[in-house]
């Protein structure tokens, strides 16, 4: 794929993006790339945000979860980038009106003290992590359909980024915190999902260990100070005006400080 039309596709899901404006899927319009080419299209997008004095701030990794991708028909996680304009304070009121295909989902996040890079062990993922924190992350696709895409049209959408909202940080002193740890994520006071964090890549460290080796894929490493969103536990929940969403992490080795976002729209 030549740089002119990587560029040109960058710019477009960027525009819709701004202007709330869906695109056919390339894969549908027959315009093909490699796997590479739509982490550097995603890279672009990126650099139209910090054009705007976005900062980037971190990671999410997406497709975690083994029966998901089975779902979609896709054969692996993937990341996307995070910037401080994505991220909406703790229990306040988010408007969704800009987004397309809003959706949001349980996750837990971490924050790295360290540069993580290449092929990273279990026990430097769990040594590097020096908080943790339940968080909700809003995903919006900028696709005419949130369903049947390709890792390839995912991946340069950012793989459907938009928003997270973090619970307070709490410091990460073991993996018990996570043992058995139970994610209930509740609309107007209803229970809507639930799931383990085991759900997320089957623990969720293996999910920072896996970010590592996609960044170092694409020349790339994990900056110390990086947030990092796990992956989901559970399949996403569509946004609606004028709901409360509520998410509660517990398990026997104590509970994360839960995470409350209320919406508005038209």
């Amino acid at each position: 794929m030549e740089t002119q039309q990587k560029s040109q596709i960058a710019r477009q899901l960027t525009e819709a993006r701004l202007f709330r404006k869906s695109l056919e899927q390339w894969s549908q319009n027959k315009i093909t790339m490699t796997r590479s080419e739509a982490y550097q299209i995603q890279e672009l997008g990126i650099q139209h945000r910090v054009n705007q004095r976005e900062t980037r701030i971190g990671y999410k990794m997406g497709l975690t979860s083994e029966g998901k991708r089975k779902q979609m028909n896709l054969d692996s996680p993937l990341y996307g980038e995070l910037t401080d304009k994505m991220q909406i304070v703790n229990s306040s009121i988010f408007d969704i009106t800009p987004l397309i295909h809003s959706k949001i989902e349980p996750e837990v996040a971490f924050r790295v003290r360290s540069t993580l890079k290449g092929k990273v062990s279990y026990e430097q993922a769990i040594d590097s992590i020096s908080d943790l924190c339940a968080t909700m992350e809003i995903l919006d696709s900028r696709y005419t359909q949130f369903k049947y895409f390709s890792m390839e049209d995912v991946i340069a959408d950012n793989s459907s980024s938009s928003h997270f909202i973090l619970g307070n940080w709490v410091p990460f002193t073991s993996t018990k915190l996570l043992e058995n740890a139970r994610l209930e994520m509740f609309v107007n006071d209803t229970l809507a999902q639930s799931g383990d964090a085991k759900e997320i890549s089957g623990d969720p460290i293996q999910s920072l260990i896996q970010l590592c080796e996609l960044l170092h894929e694409n020349g790339r490493e994990l900056p110390a100070g990086s947030i990092v969103l796990a992956g989901a536990a559970t399949a996403a929940v569509e946004l609606k005006p004028n709901q409360k969403i509520e998410l509660k992490v517990s398990g026997p080795n104590g509970n994360l400080p839960i995470v409350l976002v209320h919406t508005k729209g038209s």
